[in-house]
């Protein structure tokens, strides 16, 4: 099942596509896509219905983030070795954990803002964990009876503020638009294996991130056990598990986002984002 929420900023519907890839309006049986309904069990109601018989929705309207009003949005750093390698950094023996702002959510089509003093904007794709039920000091075998499903996450970093500036990576993190998701949250049925899905990330055309999540460090099984040692995990929560190597502080030359460019990021199943990167 993917849900997803379309509609004008602070006024998105929750919808479904079924069958036909029309869009359905669900909000006859849920206001929104938030933590109060981000829950197996109101999952199970949504999939039981013939969603033929809801209200189609135009498919020209925006496209909101997937997720409304999360509790937290963790991310995992240098979860891919090849990415850690291009950055200088050593493989983690641990997930490395930081937070992201809420505020910083937008949807997956919205643009991504520079901001006066911004100098190195930079792009991740990765694969996103919604979490589905409270977990705390689970075991890594318990994992998926937690996980909801997944989503496609764009982790914008601007890198002067996240490893110049002094303090924590969350400073650079977490602006206004910095976290795109969306544009679906798919249900973890429709995923055969989240430890093999291709993803990639294109640069105004120009393919710049290939990768595979089978090639992370700590899979996501591991990753939910793991932050929920160190922190309670509740319905609606997103972690998003880290970015294959092609990332623009990466390259040699460096390559950062400017006025004018366009992004296009994918993972199997989860659909596509495209972003333009706007001065303000």
């Amino acid at each position: 099942m993917k849900l997803l929420r379309i509609g004008s900023s602070g006024k998105e519907k929750p919808v479904v596509l079924d069958k036909d890839n029309k869009y359905r309006d669900l909000t006859s049986i849920i206001k929104d896509l938030n933590p109060a309904n981000l829950n197996f069990e109101t999952f199970s109601k949504i999939q039981s219905i013939d969603h033929s018989t809801l209200p189609e929705i135009s498919k020209s309207e925006r496209i909101g983030s997937c997720i409304s009003s999360p509790g937290k949005f963790i991310a995992i750093g240098l979860n891919f070795s090849d990415h850690a390698a291009e950055t200088g950094a050593k493989p983690p023996s641990e997930p490395i954990i930081f937070m992201k702002a809420t505020s910083s959510i937008c949807g997956p089509n919205d643009n991504i803002e520079i901001v006066p003093g911004s100098k190195k904007l930079d792009w991740e794709v990765e694969l996103g964990v919604v979490i589905g039920k409270n977990a705390k000091h689970i075991s890594e075998d318990q994992s998926q009876d937690h996980i909801l499903g997944y989503c496609l996450v764009n982790d914008v970093s601007e890198r002067e503020w996240q490893i110049e500036k002094m303090g924590q990576w969350v400073k650079g993190k977490s602006h206004d638009t910095y976290g795109p998701i969306g544009p679906y949250l798919v249900s973890k049925d429709e995923i055969t294996d989240v430890n093999n899905l291709n993803m990639f990330l294109d640069l105004n055309g120009n393919r710049m991130q290939t990768g595979n999540t089978s090639t992370m460090i700590f899979n996501v099984d591991t990753i939910v056990s793991y932050v929920s040692k160190f922190m309670s995990l509740q319905a609606g929560d997103i972690i998003t598990t880290g970015t294959p190597p092609g990332v623009g502080m990466g390259k040699k030359p460096q390559i950062f986002l400017k006025d004018g460019d366009n992004l296009e990021l994918k993972i199997d199943n989860l659909g596509q984002q495209n972003s333009k990167v706007v001065a303000i």
